[in-house]
């Protein structure tokens, strides 16, 4: 149907410049006001198109006698394209990851006897200043746009903005690094990046301070991932074998060195290291 493939290119258009809009801002640079509100505009947009090709899909499957829950799943795959639908949950995890922040919850995934490893030093600062210009920003508009459905739409996008900013954040402190007692590491960036590496696949690990260029998730054509925070990584990470990760918008590929970033390396690698003892002296 016309709509329906509407609706996978609408979304599929606008998917990009949102996640590149969420990738910018985690590497640090902040575009101008005028193009995160056309960026956000644009994706509400495309929201409200995309609530009523699934309303009317939904309506069409419980009609053929779906129940509720397999007529929403049927719905969301006809319409919605894979890569939007995970754009989608990260952002509803981020803004979980805000809710968890706000309620000083225990961080996400860590366990009793884990070593929960922060890597949001480099960032914070700069976050920080974001949202301080970001709400500047929302309060000068509101003073100055004199009309009244503008300035609500403006107000609602800017507000969404800043919250999506914070909650991008939230997302990095409520899941930090985590280093279990056998050794295992979950390395992450907020919502967007998870990559659980067992410690049979670590051959060496240490403490390796570098400057890469590049996006946050960097793979070289040998295969050197680099998870970059603040411009920097601080832990080298060779492996034994290829390790399978996923992209932020879901394409698989493979690493066989991951360089990240943790506050404190050095208790990173430790812990790395004596969980992998009992294994190497056995």
């Amino acid at each position: 149907m016309r709509r329906i493939r509407a609706a996978r290119i609408a979304a599929g258009a606008v998917v990009p410049g949102e996640l590149l809009l969420v990738l910018v801002l985690a590497a640090g640079v902040r575009p101008p006001g005028w193009v995160t509100g056309t960026a956000e505009a644009l994706f509400a947009a495309v929201l409200l198109f995309e609530a009523w090709v699934l309303r009317s899909l939904y309506a069409a499957e419980r009609a053929r006698g779906a129940r509720p829950g397999a007529a929403a799943r049927a719905a969301v795959r006809a319409a919605v394209p894979a890569a939007v639908r995970r754009l989608l949950l990260h952002e509803l995890r981020a803004m979980a990851s805000l809710a968890r922040w706000a309620l000083r919850r225990p961080p996400h995934g860590v366990a009793a006897g884990d070593l929960a490893a922060r890597y949001t030093g480099p960032q914070t600062a700069m976050m920080y200043g974001f949202l301080f210009v970001s709400v500047v920003e929302t309060v000068a508009l509101a003073l100055v746009i004199p009309w009244p459905a503008v300035h609500r739409a403006v107000l609602v996008l800017d507000v969404y903005g800043v919250l999506l900013l914070l909650a991008l954040h939230a997302a990095c402190v409520t899941r930090p690094h985590v280093v279990r007692g056998d050794g295992t590491l979950r390395i992450r960036y907020g919502a967007l990046f998870d990559l659980v590496v067992p410690p049979d696949a670590v051959a060496a690990v240490r403490v390796d301070r570098r400057y890469p260029e590049g996006r946050l998730v960097t793979l070289s054509e040998d295969g050197v991932l680099d998870l970059i925070v603040g411009s920097q990584t601080t832990v080298t990470l060779e492996l034994t074998r290829p390790l399978a990760f996923t992209r932020p918008l879901g394409a698989r590929a493979h690493a066989r060195t991951v360089r990240f970033h943790a506050d404190d390396p050095a208790a990173v690698v430790a812990a790395v290291r004596a969980g992998r003892e009992p294994a190497t002296a056995g």
